[in-house]
């Protein structure tokens, strides 16, 4: 079974996903690892990573090769069984910075810009750009592979892939999966409660916790609704804004309030600066973290190098679950991006959902929801919206159609007039161009 990472620089991501696989006897076995970058410093650093973790793990079995560079994408990608995409393209050095202090200089500000927003929509389209080659080099070299993608954002990455190329696509994230546990943990009832069952549907990254029970089968939303409000009257804390969600909008939701600080028109304005401390709103959270991580792993890789012993304990992470209940055929169910089909009914056919799926030996199978609670489906409409397109200017190369998603995104088009987000986006774009990274 040959597995291909795509963005296989992303080292720690890596390890985690392919660490994974290395412990999990169904996969481990007849196991060829493709890693592939575009840096070869990155690539060869991941490569060390990988195979310390396969000597230690699975007596050195795995066959690990490396691909470097667009000219070597169709041997990397030859004859896969699953594709993993990680790619961040730009990364921190030039395209983050360009999608942070570009918008601000016209008074947006933002959080992690990787999933929705100004930053999100140039993000989106500079990696399309590149997914489009991707797409082509599989449906010619390896058109049964499943892909899997973790690259945001999601929803627009996804939802190009699945309606305009022939290459079998799944969107992961980390948040489902973590979603209700992450909510007994802000309330600090994690002892208090333990979950039986839960219902998660919606967009990614903010996809609604419609329903959670207990072991017995008790409906617990009543009482962590009521501890939720009142946390946020008592105390200031990091997750202020999801449990607002549940306020006014009767639900919590998978993503953190970070991240959800930037998809709305509530609670990053320039009008109304206290709301920033109010919610505790982490602003250019995302560069902080860009410089932790590089930083982080300096030192990580400078340890690994000089003898330090590799740890792994298999993660949360869907991927190798997804392998394993494919080749297996035993049934595992996920938290899924897809396209929606009438999956979500009050949700658009073409937009990219998260659902409960079912993985087996045929595949990925999306379960129908039904309807979402009508405040819930309009909030990710507002989402959805620029979404989609952001999709049809990839599709098109028509650049009004990213003012357009610019317009229509929520926290932009209640900052800004037309005049200055046309104008704001003309200087994101041809700050791409100047930088090597098109985005049509």
């Amino acid at each position: 079974m040959k597995v291909t990472f795509m963005g296989a620089g992303s080292t720690v991501f890596a390890k985690n996903v392919l660490g994974d696989t290395l412990l999990t006897p169904a996969l481990a076995d007849d196991l060829e690892i493709a890693l592939y970058d575009i840096d070869k410093t990155r690539l060869d650093e991941s490569y060390i990573v990988i195979d310390m973790l396969n000597k230690k793990y699975n007596n050195g079995k795995a066959t690990i090769n490396t691909y470097l560079g667009v000219e070597n994408r169709k041997d990397a990608l030859r004859n896969a069984k699953f594709v993993i995409n990680a790619i961040q393209v730009g990364g921190y050095d030039p395209c983050t910075i360009i999608d942070f202090e570009i918008p601000k200089k016209y008074g947006l500000r933002q959080t992690i810009a990787d999933t929705l927003g100004i930053g999100g929509i140039f993000r989106g389209l500079r990696t399309i750009y590149v997914m489009k080659d991707f797409a082509k080099d599989m449906e010619e070299v390896c058109p049964d592979a499943l892909f899997l993608n973790y690259t945001n954002p999601m929803a627009i990455l996804s939802g190009y892939m699945q309606r305009y190329t022939g290459v079998n696509t799944v969107g992961l994230c980390h948040s489902v999966q973590v979603c209700s546990e992450s909510l007994l943990n802000t309330l600090g009832v994690r002892d208090k409660f333990e979950v039986g069952s839960e219902l998660i549907a919606g967009i990614n990254h903010m996809a609604w916790l419609l329903d959670i029970r207990d072991k017995n089968g008790n409906d617990i939303y009543p009482e962590l609704k009521r501890l939720a409000k009142i946390k946020n009257e008592t105390e200031k804390h990091h997750n202020m804004i999801r449990l607002e969600y549940i306020d006014k909008f009767g639900y919590y939701c998978t993503e953190s309030s970070e991240h959800n600080a930037e998809y709305n028109a509530f609670y990053i304005k320039s009008k109304y600066p206290e709301l920033i401390d109010r919610y505790n709103i982490p602003l250019d959270e995302y560069p902080r973290r860009c410089i932790e991580q590089i930083n982080n792993w300096k030192k990580q890789k400078d340890e690994l190098l000089n003898g330090g012993d590799i740890q792994h304990t298999r993660s949360r992470e869907y991927a190798s679950r997804i392998m394993e209940a494919v080749m297996t055929n035993t049934p595992y169910k996920i938290g899924g991006n897809v396209l929606n089909n009438g999956l979500i009914d009050n949700l658009p056919k073409e937009a990219c959902v998260e659902v409960p799926c079912l993985v087996d030996g045929y595949g990925v199978h999306p379960t129908h929801v039904g309807a979402l609670p009508v405040q819930c489906a309009a909030m990710n409409m507002t989402n959805i919206n620029p979404q989609l397109l952001t999709i049809e200017a990839a599709r098109t190369g028509k650049k009004e159609h990213i003012y357009q998603a610019a317009m229509l995104d929520p926290h932009t088009g209640s900052e800004l007039s037309i005049d200055e987000i046309i104008k704001m986006c003309d200087e994101l774009y041809d700050a791409h161009i100047k930088a090597g990274f098109p985005v049509l």
